[in-house]
């Protein structure tokens, strides 16, 4: 599927949900999670930010996260510009939503090996959310992969920007699950051109 398809698909409506059959019983995830698409490769004049973000479809099995995971939601298939978005149900991936508004985000810039790297960085994140690999887990609002002309990067949002040992143990654990040596860095979603740490 070309990437245009890939994205035009994606905003223009939800995914259907997929059937599970009595052969393959669901497994439950311990909490719903929403996938989301931003398109700014074309944006409308005079649009406000976060007018082309659209919520892709929510999902709570595992059977769902894979069969999604694999047909659709890869960040090396989207043009520059866009954006896919996993985040807690119930959570808009905007800096305004209560419960992201007093928080920051850690970020991964992927620097080479750019499109394979984003993808692996990408899935194991997403692993690692929904399997619940996070000691902090209620303290991450959802994780986002921004695909851009010269660079792409994930970015994992948190709740708190206050507790840095609680931050600290975020950076660090989700520094693990990437596995790389790259600095990864914090900053307040109030400040964003501010770092506020790195591990």
């Amino acid at each position: 599927m070309a990437t245009e398809d890939v994205n035009e698909a994606l905003a223009a409506a939800e995914v259907p949900a997929t059937e599970t059959t009595e052969k393959q019983p669901a497994h439950k995830l311990e909490r719903k999670w929403s996938f989301w698409f931003d398109n700014q490769s074309k944006p409308k004049q005079g649009a406000a930010w976060g007018a082309s973000l659209r919520k892709a479809y929510t999902f709570d099995t595992v059977q769902d996260f894979w069969g999604l995971h694999e047909t659709i939601f890869i960040p090396s298939k989207l043009t520059p510009n866009a954006e896919i978005h996993m985040f807690k149900a119930g959570v808009e991936p905007k800096w305004e939503d209560p419960e992201c508004a007093n928080g920051g985000k850690w970020t991964y810039v992927v620097t080479s090996n750019r499109k394979p790297a984003l993808d692996k960085a990408w899935l194991e994140t997403l692993m690692a959310l929904v399997g619940e690999q996070f000691d902090e887990a209620d303290e991450i609002c959802g994780v986002v992969a921004s695909v851009r002309p010269k660079q792409d990067k994930l970015s994992l949002w948190t709740r708190t920007k206050s507790n840095e040992a609680v931050l600290m143990g975020i950076g660090k654990k989700w520094k693990e699950i990437l596995d790389v040596t790259d600095k990864i860095t914090f900053t307040n979603h109030d400040d964003s051109r501010r770092t506020r740490f790195t591990v």
